[in-house]
Order: structure tokens, then sequence, then C-alpha cells
């Protein structure tokens, strides 16, 4: 069956339609990844966007549920040059047609998606519809008109979790498995690898703010050995510090970050609350606006598992993976309040900041994610060790 992708400049592209038979309207983005499209289909930063991947063929290695870093698929539509319908893998559990329709999210194959990345390149990100039916003259107008207007809201309400859970710290190093704890992950998979951390921060109980966030962020903390509840974004400051944790953790999460301001004011009372706190990608811009910055959206963003970062204390460069459209705008930042931490390579914009006077450290990347493979993976170290000094247990910091 026929499809067709709109962009909101009038383009079409021509294609053969895969997944559910729907339409859809959303914003369109591009990820670079070469591999990774089980975890960018359930990556919930995507809401609110379709994505067409740059890789010239997808699917090869098919559907491994056990990678999914969510219960569902979060994007709203899927674009690719080539889909693999018979995967080979050992580990693969379905094609990803089988999950496309599973989640009832349409998408389009067969059309030229280094093209479309040019426009998208040049032109900036735009809204973009998925569809079967072939527009022309008023009706498409009409739509295109439709296109201009969407945006794509506080998506973050629609993507966190609806009530608090706790997950269990690895326990030993033999439940200390790449799914290790209790009330999520059950143990690991007996087709996966076997890897094993210190547990260094067995006792430590980690408060984790849910604007979205990925599994790999929780069993990145619980392999370490850490106790980790998940609260939902409009849970109070209030509600969290009651509980007395270690540490916070903002985690990723989808659209503008100013449209989240009732949790900014609440990000507030935490940055106020000298508790460690550690952000990624969605948080780290919320700390920022809470604390007097602005952020403002990048022509096309950042999305894909190669994008070089710079540690400026250590001159050192990682590979890291990254998911963001909107950036810390470093103009805006006072001097006083935070200094950057790290920069990205490519074009210069922040990565990262510290705190000056606080126990917080953000990040714009994705520390969970395994580009390097575990490049930028000692950031939870870091955490862990912040977490330590600031309860006076010094004894396991690392030399």
């Amino acid at each position: 069956m026929k499809a067709y992708l709109i962009l909101e400049d009038g383009t079409v592209f021509a294609g053969t339609h895969i997944g559910a038979k729907k339409e859809t309207i959303s914003e369109i983005v591009f990820n670079t990844s070469m591999a990774g499209y089980p975890e960018v289909l359930t990556d919930p930063s995507y809401a609110g966007q379709a994505v067409c991947m740059t890789y010239p063929i997808i699917g090869n290695y098919g559907i491994i549920t056990e990678d999914m870093e969510s219960t569902r698929i979060w994007p709203d539509g899927f674009i690719v040059r080539e889909l693999s319908r018979k995967p080979s893998n050992f580990r693969a559990d379905m094609t990803i047609q089988d999950f496309l329709l599973k989640y009832d999210i349409p998408g389009i194959a067969g059309i030229d998606t280094r093209a479309l990345t040019k426009i998208l390149r040049e032109k900036g990100t735009m809204n973009g519809c998925i569809t079967t039916k072939e527009y022309d003259g008023k009706e498409k107008e009409e739509l295109l008109e439709k296109l201009k207007a969407y945006t794509t809201g506080n998506v973050v309400e629609r993507v966190t979790c609806k009530e608090k859970y706790t997950v269990q710290g690895a326990q030993s190093l033999e439940d200390n498995g790449p799914v290790a704890g209790s009330a999520v992950y059950t143990g690991a998979h007996e087709k996966s690898p076997s890897y094993v951390y210190e547990l260094n921060g067995s006792g430590l109980k980690v408060a984790l703010l849910d604007l979205g966030l990925k599994n790999n962020i929780v069993r990145s903390l619980v392999m370490r050995g850490v106790t980790v509840t998940v609260y939902p974004a409009t849970t109070s400051a209030e509600e969290i510090l009651a509980e007395k944790p270690d540490g916070i953790m903002l985690s990723n999460g989808p659209g503008d970050p100013k449209e989240c301001k009732d949790i900014i004011k609440e990000i507030k009372k935490i940055y106020d609350s000298n508790v460690p706190v550690f952000s990624i990608c969605l948080g780290h811009q919320l700390m920022a606006l809470a604390t007097g910055a602005d952020t403002f959206k990048l022509k096309y963003g950042h999305r894909g598992g190669n994008h070089p970062v710079k540690d400026l204390a250590t001159g050192k460069v990682y590979i890291s993976s990254q998911n963001h459209g909107y950036v810390v705008d470093m103009a805006s930042l006072d001097p006083k309040v935070a200094e950057p931490a790290f920069v990205n390579v490519n074009d210069g914009t922040n990565e990262g900041l510290i705190y000056k006077g606080k126990n917080i450290f953000t990040v714009q990347f994705h520390p969970e994610c395994c580009p390097g493979p575990q490049d930028s993976g000692y950031l939870f170290d870091r955490f862990i060790e912040m977490m330590l000094e600031a309860s006076g247990d010094k004894s396991r910091q690392s030399a």
C-alpha cells in the first residue's frame, strides 16, 4: 500500500506503508544511529515526534523486547529507507512490522531518507504527516495549515509513571546482571551477557523523578547496589524530600522544557534542599531553568549514538548517545550559580553543568547508554561518591 510523508513546507515523499494503517501528525526528526532502533522506538523522549532513521536499512536484527527502554513505543511514527522484514538474530522476539502493529504506530518505508535529512538540516526541524491518503488542492492546503499549527505540548505528563514504585538495589554480585532488581527487573535473561559492577552504592537510596525516563537509568543505579524509588513527574518536592533520599535524579524526557512550569518550581525547591542531585537531558535543562538560566531550540537537534563531548575538567572526549532538541543558553547562565562541565565538540553547545556550592551536576547526553560502549557510565559512580561524601561515609569512595 502506498503511503506519503507530507512536510509543512509542502514537500511530499511517496513510499510504502508500514505499521498501523492510520494518519498521524507530529514533529519530524532524524536519528543518525546505525543500530539501537528498539531503544529509539521505546524512548519516551520521542513522544510527539516521528523518527527518521538515517541508516539505510533498519530491522535486520528484529526487536528484542528485553532491550526496550520502556513498556511501549513512544514516537508517533517511524520513517526508514528500507525495512528488513526477516530479522536474523537469535535474541529477536518479533519484527519491526509486528512491533509497530502491536502498539498501533504508523510508518513509511522506501523514501529517500537522505533527502529528507538534508531538508531538515537546511530548513530546520518541521512538522509532518504520515498518511495513506493522497492530498491535493484545497485539502492539502488545509492539511499544511494543521501541520504549521501543531505543537507537541506538555508531553511529560503523558509519558511519566502513574504512581511511585521502588526497585531494590542488587544485593550481591550474583544478581548483578544487566536487569538486576525486583519491582521491574526480574533477573538476567539467559540470552544476555553478564556484567559485574562494584556494589559501591549499597545502602544508598535515590529518588528518581520520572520525566520520561529510560529503563537503563534505573538499571545503572540498581546494578551498583542503589535502591531506587521512581516518582511521577507531578510529585511535589516536599513529598520526595520527606522520604529523606541520599540523592535525587532528574531523568530525560520529551518536549520543550519551558512547558514544564509547575515541575520547574518543584525542582527549584530540590535545588535549595542541599540533597545531592544528578540530572540527565530534560532534567539538565529544567535544573538550569529553575536556577535562572534560559534554553533555546536547536535547528535540528542532536539525535544519535555518535556525538563527541569533551569533559572540561580532564580534557577527555567521550562518544555519547543523545536525543534532544533544546539546549541551555550559556549566555544566560549566571557564573555564580553554575559553570560548564562538558561541551559538544561538533557545535560547541553546552553538554553539562556543575553547580557552585551545591552537590549538583547535570549532563545533556545519556550516560546510561553504551555507544562507546560505556564511555560515560562513570558519571553514575561520581554520583554515588557525591552521595557518600554528603552522608559522611567516605570509606567506600574510590581513591
